[in-house]
């Protein structure tokens, strides 16, 4: 079982922890995203369809071609004279018309014959070579057999892409006529090629479009969102202002021109404002009550002190009269004499927590730790011998601006603490050390450790460990959060850590300004340990010893270093 107690101002000491989760997009990241993948749908879509349309717009172009050619090199349908009809004057060979005019370049025309259906002949048209720039006319090269092959394997119905070796994909049809049979060709290069330049085109403009609606979108999003962005700075400036203690003055408000309630953000905005409102007027009725509340603990713990003095001294003066007194008021008069001692300690500590939580300043001036942890140490072994107390100081001294009084009862009160809630026989170690810009005080025992269920709550105001709420220790439940209140006080804190066989409550003070001190624990001295316990008589000696430890060298606070367990 173990547990952590960390004040609000010890937590200013650590890191906060690393943030291995990935940040979430912000609201104009997601807006722009959403746009420009809503803008590249839309442009997706209107790409597809238009490039579908022109796919089947130029197909049907293209099976017109293929048809008119087809027309022209097999005549029309065969008359019964059997010339064909509008065929014109018969060429002097199949593949005159090619060379005629008329036919695009790479048009492909294989002649078959009438009986077994095999290709003859198949030629394909082709620019005459010439030096000019002049267009002067078309002529035709034969297939080679690998090409024929490929061209004779079309079936005769309807029209098919076939790839010719060497010249490509084509658009073949059967034709038949007066002039004969018939395959007719044409590429299917200049229709794959304008789809592709029209992909290419249309990938570009929308990919330039999106760039262009991205960096247009970002900035009216940031446009529009920067009234957001007053709320939300609002809203982050109130999240930082001390609101847990004290008087807060909420002044922070959102700006009128941001709280139109036509629009979303100025919605929000009032929102805000009205909040802030309700929270400013419920801060200042709890100051107020507070404040009432400190009054009265501090005016009654004021004018408690002097009856329950003179109860104290009626009582002492009673019991030490010269009247003979029976043994049961004699007992009474002693339990009067320890409530009424009880109850002025309660008394003090309320009037002190009461002064603190008002703010009054202390009395702060240039402190060394190392006497004070010594002086406090040397009166703990006083009051519980039964224990082993030990100091751990540096050589260095350890120099703070603090209000010694205070510190003192500080070291006081979490030395009481561990010899109360600490059978006999347990070792309590002080110790003084440098950690960063800290001068850190650890009062550490290796008793039981403190109760899960207890450690967050040890530094609350009349917590104690018993759930009887027992006096027999004369505590008042108020020591640690003394303790609390004045590290607060000092600009620093007090933590504890706790698991069973090691208990540590460390005080956090800043360090005067000057050189680190050098932490030399090799250096320290020790004394002879002391067991008080098996020799009464020794008591006196050990405490000797240890007040020679702490004052031994008087002028020297280097001296100071103690390692011993009185």
């Amino acid at each position: 079982m173990s547990g952590r107690r960390r004040t609000r101002a010890q937590r200013r000491l650590q890191p906060g922890p690393g943030r291995g989760k990935r940040q979430p997009r912000t609201l104009r990241t997601r807006l722009v995203v959403s746009a420009v993948a809503l803008i590249a749908v839309v442009c997706a879509v209107i790409g597809t369809v238009t490039t579908i349309a022109l796919g089947q717009h130029l197909d049907k172009q293209l099976n017109d071609q293929v048809k008119e050619v087809g027309q022209r090199a097999a005549g029309g349908p065969v008359r019964p004279g059997g010339d064909g009809m509008g065929g014109g004057p018969l060429p002097d060979e199949p593949f005159g018309f090619v060379t005629k005019g008329g036919t695009e370049a790479n048009t492909v025309v294989a002649e078959v014959s009438d009986t077994g259906g095999r290709i003859t002949a198949a030629v394909v048209a082709k620019e005459k070579n010439s030096d000019s720039e002049v267009f002067e006319g078309m002529t035709t090269e034969s297939l080679d057999d690998a090409q024929t092959a490929a061209l004779s394997k079309v079936p005769k119905t309807g029209t098919h892409d076939v790839d010719i070796p060497g010249l490509g994909e084509y658009r073949v049809r059967y034709v038949e006529g007066g002039r004969g049979n018939f395959y007719v060709a044409l590429p299917t290069a200049e229709v794959t090629g304008t789809l592709n330049t029209l992909i290419i085109v249309e990938l570009s403009v929308t990919g330039a479009g999106l760039v262009a609606a991205g960096i247009a979108g970002s900035a009216l999003v940031g446009v529009a969102l920067r009234p957001l962005r007053k709320v939300a700075a609002t809203a982050t400036r109130v999240s930082e202002l001390p609101l847990h203690t004290g008087e807060v003055t909420l002044n922070e408000r959102v700006p009128e021109s941001e709280t139109d309630p036509h629009t979303e953000v100025g919605q929000v905005g009032a929102a805000l404002n009205r909040m802030l409102d309700h929270i400013h007027g419920a801060l200042h009725s709890r100051q107020e009550s507070e404040m009432r509340v400190r009054q009265f603990v501090a005016d009654a713990s004021h004018e408690l002190r002097t009856p329950l003095a003179s109860i104290r001294g009626y009582a002492e003066l009673t019991r030490r009269g010269r009247e003979e007194i029976g043994p049961d008021t004699r007992h009474a008069l002693g339990r009067i004499e320890s409530e009424s001692g009880r109850m002025t300690l309660l008394v003090e500590d309320l009037l002190l927590l009461a002064r603190l939580d008002a703010g009054r300043p202390l009395q702060f001036e240039r402190t060394d730790l190392i006497p004070l942890v010594v002086d406090t140490v040397s009166d703990a072994r006083a009051a519980g011998r039964s224990h082993n107390w030990r100091l751990d100081l540096p050589d260095a001294p350890a120099l703070v601006s603090a209000d010694a009084a205070r510190l003192q009862q500080v070291l006081v009160n979490l030395l009481a603490n561990a010899r109360t809630h600490t059978p006999p026989g347990t070792t309590v170690t002080a110790r003084v050390q440098r950690r960063g810009p800290w001068m850190c005080v650890d009062v550490e025992d290796d008793g039981q450790g403190i109760p899960e269920e207890l450690l967050p709550h040890v530094f609350e105001r009349f917590a104690r460990g018993d759930s009887s709420r027992s006096r027999a220790s004369g505590s008042t439940g108020l020591g640690l959060a003394i303790v609390q209140a004045v590290a607060d006080a000092h600009g620093g804190a007090v933590t504890v850590d706790s698991v069973p066989g090691r208990t540590v409550f460390t005080v956090h003070l800043p360090v005067l300004g000057g050189p680190a001190p050098l932490l030399d624990d090799a250096a320290n001295w020790q004394l002879d340990d002391l067991d008080h316990d098996a020799d009464p008589d020794a008591g006196d000696d050990a405490g000797q010893d240890f007040a020679d430890a702490a004052h031994r060298h008087p002028d020297s606070q280097a001296q100071h270093s103690v390692s011993t367990r009185a």
